[in-house]
């Protein structure tokens, strides 16, 4: 018996014997933590509640599926190779949502949960996508998705559109109070034809190749990929990573603005500018700061 040989009880005929008397309780399959000392009774109680030891899973705004994939891997819950391809084949999860989508990326919603071993790496994947699902329906993205929906609702509600958009101003700025102000940038640049150049696309598209160094340099500008916004343009053909809420929201509803431009501050924030001029004043600032720190 696996609890005598781990040390949790001394007797094992006797922890039988105590089931057979108690048998209208069915112990619980999975995976139990005993960290302290326990005697057979309360050993046996555990197992008849079910009180299985569960393993938190921390899902940071903009994570990839790569990076959640690793985060899986580090919990203890399946390799990260094995979770990447539930999140690059399920997508059955998010047809209606987003018919298109050749992966879950951008449907793994950012919390913290909760998973046993018990449970599949498709379960953890759905589990994610449902937190994303409800999230959609607290800011109105997708409102006539879901059972009972008529057909072509995701694309008329542009739902892989704004997931696609949001990914970039999460990567973006982690200031929320920004957001929105990066949301028009990005939009205006749409409307004026013009590139987007948004870095975090270059990265995942290297990502996607397996080539990604940890590091950006003026050559990765040019590699060929349609998720590189320096080369193609338009919005990537999919998201770049999971947004968060506030990142939906500033993708939905952005500020009204003239920015064709922004540039770190050095300082955790950015500067924005209308014109290129203005733009390399700000280059400049910000790398003197950096020089100066």
């Amino acid at each position: 018996m696996e609890l005598k040989s781990a040390g949790v009880i001394r007797n094992a005929h006797a922890f039988i014997f105590w089931h057979y008397l108690h048998r209208k309780h069915s112990l619980k399959a999975g995976e139990y933590l005993f960290d302290k000392t326990a005697n057979g009774i309360e050993v046996h109680n555990r197992l008849a509640r079910g009180d299985i030891y569960v393993h938190t899973v921390v899902i940071p705004e903009g994570f990839t599926m790569f990076d959640i994939a690793q985060a899986i891997q580090d919990a203890g819950l399946g390799s990260s190779q094995a979770f990447l391809n539930v999140a690059m084949s399920d997508t059955a999860l998010i047809a209606d949502l987003d018919p298109e989508a050749k992966t879950l990326e951008g449907y793994l919603f950012p919390n913290t949960y909760e998973f046993t071993r018990t449970q599949s790496l498709q379960e953890m994947a759905g589990a994610m996508v449902k937190q994303f699902r409800q999230v959609a329906r607290e800011i109105d993205l997708a409102p006539n998705v879901g059972p009972g929906a008529s057909e072509g609702g995701a694309e008329e509600n542009g739902v892989r559109k704004i997931v696609t958009m949001a990914s970039i101003i999460e990567k973006e700025t982690g200031v929320p109070e920004e957001r929105p102000v990066v949301a028009s940038i990005y939009y205006n640049r749409l409307e004026k034809s013009v590139a987007l150049q948004a870095d975090p696309s270059v990265i995942y598209a290297e990502q996607l190749q397996g080539t990604y160094s940890g590091a950006l340099h003026h050559d990765d500008m040019k590699f060929n990929s349609a998720y590189n916004t320096y080369t193609h343009p338009g919005l990537p053909p999919g998201p770049i990573g999971n947004p968060g809420k506030t990142s939906l929201e500033a993708a939905m509803h952005p500020a009204i603005t003239d920015y064709f431009y922004f540039v770190s501050d050095g300082n955790g924030h950015h500067r924005f500018a209308q014109t290129l001029e203005e733009h390399n004043r700000n280059v400049a600032a910000y790398r003197r700061i950096m020089a100066a720190k």
